[in-house]
């Protein structure tokens, strides 16, 4: 009974992505909410143009990944999907991604060098970057004149700063490891190091070197000296700071309009001695498109262009992966321009399925290290331990 039952599930979610697949002639492309509106304007202008119908399907972006690998493992799906690079491990490994070959080695001095990092596996391309996510520094002008450069620096402002329920520095620190990683990487700790293949070693866990140690000793002192409060998550540090009552914060440019709205005279800049994950957003070909040559034109010579980056970025205004399109959006929003000078020392956030292995563990030692109950030494060293057993079992 439950064979049948979990049989007809699978059937119903074949027949549900069939009707989305894409077929000869018609450029079919699965997006999330945050660009479906503006890529139906572009695919209707793409079509007045080059003659091809483009169809947009709009998906919940948590659900792309899972839908696009059970539809291209049976041959269908989209032609095109826009997704995260951390996705492309597994799409790889899979056989169901086309690699990008129209861009030479001058066409990606375009780009932001992490940007093209991100969605590479094995050396080779798999997506067309259009925006990045990153952490920096963002302060409230009022208090800071100069932001800190160093991370000496920071930990002095926040003590000489907090005092009487307002705090200097404030972010989400006790359990997303998201959020600290900058400090552990910008230390010299890393998640996985990158093999000779071009492909990241998940053997190589580097969460309990000498520097990841160190960086998360730095962040373990700002809670021996009391300088942020025990259990502080992010909409605590957001509301500290959007209330006035915290001089800095690390967040991304996505908190940017909670920002404005609360009315904060603020700064954008980057985290001092940090090295945090980029999150990159792109255009990828399923290797199972009946339209590849379509598909390939669309991406090189339509949307891989100066302005339709640029329209993309005003509908979905995360950090341009395109120079050109960066400089045109920080004539129009001064802010920007700390982020962009935040992607000078990142790193992509890993693109192997072993990757699913790492949050938890990693995230209950930062509860530990951050609530003082265990040395950073003793915490991470447990996490690399479980990494590697969840791993282990995964195979």
């Amino acid at each position: 009974m439950k064979r049948s039952i979990l049989l007809s599930l699978m059937i119903l979610g074949l027949l549900t992505v069939g009707i989305f697949a894409a077929t000869p002639g018609v450029l079919t492309i699965w997006t999330s909410e945050a660009q479906a509106p503006i890529l139906t304007q572009l695919g209707n202008q793409f079509q007045s143009i080059y003659g091809v119908p483009v169809k947009v399907v709009q998906m919940n972006f948590g659900d792309i990944r899972s839908k696009f690998v059970t539809a291209a493992s049976a041959g269908e799906g989209p032609d095109i999907i826009v997704g995260a690079n951390d996705w492309i491990g597994e799409f790889v490994s899979d056989g169901l991604l086309t690699p990008i070959t129209f861009l030479d080695s001058q066409m990606k001095k375009e780009f932001v060098p992490v940007s093209l990092q991100a969605f590479s596996y094995s050396k080779k391309l798999y997506a067309v970057p259009y925006g990045i996510d990153v952490l920096a520094l963002i302060y409230n002008k009022d208090y800071v004149s100069e932001p800190p450069t160093t991370a000496d620096e920071l930990f002095k402002m926040a003590e000489e700063m907090t005092s009487g329920g307002f705090y200097g520095f404030e972010y989400d620190a006790a359990s997303d490891p998201y959020f600290s990683a900058p400090f552990i990487q910008g230390f010299g700790g890393y998640v996985f190091g990158m093999g000779k293949n071009g492909v990241l070693n998940p053997n190589d866990i580097g969460l309990d070197n000498a520097g990841a140690v160190k960086g998360a000793q730095y962040i373990q002192n700002f809670f021996k000296e009391k300088l942020m409060p025990h259990g502080i998550d992010y909409n605590g540090a957001m509301n500290l700071f959007t209330s006035g009552k915290a001089a800095m914060i690390i967040n991304g440019e996505w908190a940017i309009p909670d920002i404005q709205k609360a009315g904060i005279n603020f700064g954008v800049a980057p985290i001092p001695n940090g090295k945090p994950f980029v999150g990159v957003q792109g255009f990828m070909i399923s290797s199972k498109s009946p339209n590849q040559i379509q598909a390939m034109e669309f991406l090189s010579n339509y949307i891989d262009t100066k302005d339709i980056m640029y329209k993309i970025w005003q509908a979905d205004p995360r950090i341009p992966a395109r120079y050109d399109v960066q400089k045109l959006a920080e004539s129009h929003v001064t802010w920007l321009a700390g982020f962009t000078e935040a992607l000078k020392n990142t790193t992509p956030m890993p693109n192997i399925p072993q990757m699913a292995s790492v949050w938890n563990a990693w995230a209950n030692a930062l509860t530990l290290i951050t609530s003082l109950k265990q040395s950073p030494s003793q915490a991470l060293h447990t996490a690399v331990t479980q990494i590697k057993l969840a791993i282990s079992k995964s195979k």
